[in-house]
């Protein structure tokens, strides 16, 4: 079962993908994320015929669209829990041995990484920082939890990253993390019952510039170093998510040292069962009150 926001003659509505379209949903994420079976809350809430599912474009301006799936959630994001994430934070942080640490240490890297006014759609434009020069996509898989914390639904998360700030010191990770568009999320929720092995998905990035390939990559999350369950009770503990909320389980894409997204480019990233998630690449500005 797909869930999706779209934007539908001017209103953002719910929805739910069945016999060839999409449908109105009666509740919000906000309230289908309060019970403890997202599927069946999504069955029971079934409106009126939306659309055919031909007709949504993944992009803003086209009528309808998709939107970002998130409501009042919070999106937190686990780090290093790949190898190769291992790897990268190593050589930004110039060789330092704490990312080891991480990876075999008992609590894994968790933080939080946007809400819903951070959170950009399929079509729409992520940000690199104006105050970067090392700025890469993380393509991951975004977990669904509803309040309990479950795993009650899968969409494509795109965790952008300023790797010179966060490799300068660790204690900068906010500010590499978490800014204006800072986070890819989408097209859709598929909810817990699609998807018999959430731990052997094949995830792929392609990264576009000028209408020609500069990076491509894939890995699987058979290779994640944590188990899901265990990054859900992490995120947890002393903490309470009554809404549900979104966590992005790390990746294991990441493009080479030498490479930077720039303006203008396209990122795609896409996951088996749950679909591709595009978008293209934007510069946030610094604001000139915070420049001195």
């Amino acid at each position: 079962m797909k869930i999706a926001k779209l934007a539908v003659d001017g209103s953002d509505t719910w929805a739910l993908h069945q016999d060839e379209a999409w449908h109105a949903l009666t509740r919000s994420l906000d309230a289908l994320l309060g019970e403890p079976d997202l599927a069946a809350a999504a069955r029971d809430s079934v409106g009126g015929r939306l659309c055919r599912a031909t007709d949504v474009a993944p992009r803003p301006g086209a009528a309808p669209h998709f939107l970002a799936p998130i409501e009042s959630q919070e999106a937190w994001a686990a780090g290093v829990t790949y190898e190769r994430s291992q790897e990268a934070r190593k050589v930004e942080a110039g060789g330092a041995d704490y990312y080891d640490r991480i990876y075999a240490s008992e609590r894994p890297e968790i933080f939080f990484k946007a809400t819903r006014s951070r959170a950009v759609g399929p079509g729409g434009a992520v940000g690199i920082r104006a105050d970067s020069r090392w700025n890469v996509p993380e393509p991951e898989l975004a977990l669904v939890l509803n309040r309990d914390l479950d795993v009650v639904g899968f969409t494509i998360g795109n965790d952008l990253s300023s790797r010179d700030i966060e490799g300068e010191n660790p204690l900068y990770l906010p500010q590499a993390k978490v800014y204006d568009r800072c986070l890819g999320l989408g097209p859709v929720i598929v909810t817990r019952d699609e998807v018999p092995d959430p731990l052997n998905l094949e995830i792929r990035l392609r990264i576009v510039r000028d209408g020609g390939t500069v990076f491509e990559g894939r890995t699987s999350t058979a290779q994640l170093n944590r188990g899901l369950e265990e990054l859900c009770g992490y995120l947890g503990r002393c903490s309470s998510h009554p809404l549900g909320a979104i966590l992005l389980t790390g990746t294991g894409v990441v493009p080479p040292d030498a490479f930077t997204l720039a303006p203008d480019d396209v990122v795609v990233i896409g996951i088996d069962g749950i679909g591709e998630l595009t978008n293209t690449v934007t510069t946030v500005p610094a604001r000139a009150s915070t420049m001195r």
